[in-house]
């Protein structure tokens, strides 16, 4: 018995029925490529890009995906040639369809049942596509820009419903129109990695460019009334110093003479009380 064709599966009626633990036994796909052509070609070599887009809900068999990704490859590898573009098939064959065998044989009345326990098996996969979703993209150059049209006006006739081919204002596969792509690359915004690049925010900052020397550490804060040596003070960074601050403030509970020889309090005029006075004046 040959496989049922795809025109009973067409219409989305039920929910997405997806290969799991409960539905086993799903025959593998026939498309088992996405990616056709010079798929590791940097951003930078293909700026042009086309879409299939599709103009109809329905469901699309991974018999129908295969067909149009060879009937594409064919086109482009004869006309462009194989290193001259990069084709991308944008859906998945994950809804899994089913089938409710019935016999036709002599005496096949005796044996099946009609519709009763009519939950069928797995027969396939299909892809659920929605108005407006990518089928497939081709990128290439711009001088091959009407070889890719064309290879996917051929491609058309491999699915069932309508599509539409789109020209696309991005750069190749990445989201970024074409004029702001050329001006964040000058600004080296632009980070290339493979395929679709990645969008820097700082201004001039690149993977590519040399690492920036380290900034000096901003200067340290006046020591002037911490009761330490300045020389002890210079082996600390920026976050110790602050550290260090409150911790000499939570002496000065302290009398400041207590820091000082008792030669220096007793030079002073007036006792060891004004020479301390004497030297908060003085910034000590």
């Amino acid at each position: 018995m040959g496989r049922r064709p795809a025109r009973c599966y067409r219409q989305i009626k039920n929910k997405p029925y997806p290969k799991s633990r409960y539905c086993r036994g799903v025959p593998d796909p026939k498309i088992r490529i996405y990616d056709v052509g010079m798929k590791k070609k940097g951003v930078d070599e293909f700026p042009f890009c086309v879409h299939l887009v599709s103009w109809e809900k329905e469901n699309v068999t991974s018999e129908a995906l295969e067909a149009a990704r060879i009937a594409c490859n064919k086109y482009m590898t004869k006309f462009a040639g194989k290193d001259a573009f990069h084709l991308r098939v944008r859906v998945h064959p994950f809804h899994v369809l089913r089938i409710n065998k019935m016999l036709s044989c002599a005496g096949a009345d005796r044996l099946q049942t009609g519709m009763r326990g009519a939950f069928g098996k797995p027969q396939g996969t299909c892809a659920r596509v929605d108005i407006g979703q990518v089928l497939m993209s081709v990128r290439c150059k711009d001088g091959n820009g009407g070889n890719a049209q064309e290879a996917l006006r051929r491609a058309k006739f491999k699915f069932p419903g309508r599509q539409k081919i789109i020209v696309s204002r991005k750069w190749g596969f990445t989201k970024y129109s074409r004029t702001d792509y050329l001006k964040w690359k000058e600004e080296c915004r632009i980070v290339p990695m493979g395929s679709t690049p990645s969008y820097s925010e700082a201004a001039g900052h690149s993977l590519t460019a040399s690492p920036a020397a380290p900034s000096s550490p901003p200067p340290s804060p006046p020591l002037s009334l911490l009761p330490f040596s300045l020389s002890l003070s210079l082996g600390f960074s920026h976050e110790e110093d602050s550290t260090l601050l409150a911790f000499s403030l939570r002496f000065r509970s302290t009398p400041l003479s207590s820091y000082l020889p008792p030669t220096n309090a007793a030079a002073v005029p007036g006792g060891a009380a004004a020479g301390e006075a004497h030297l908060i004046n003085n910034g000590v």
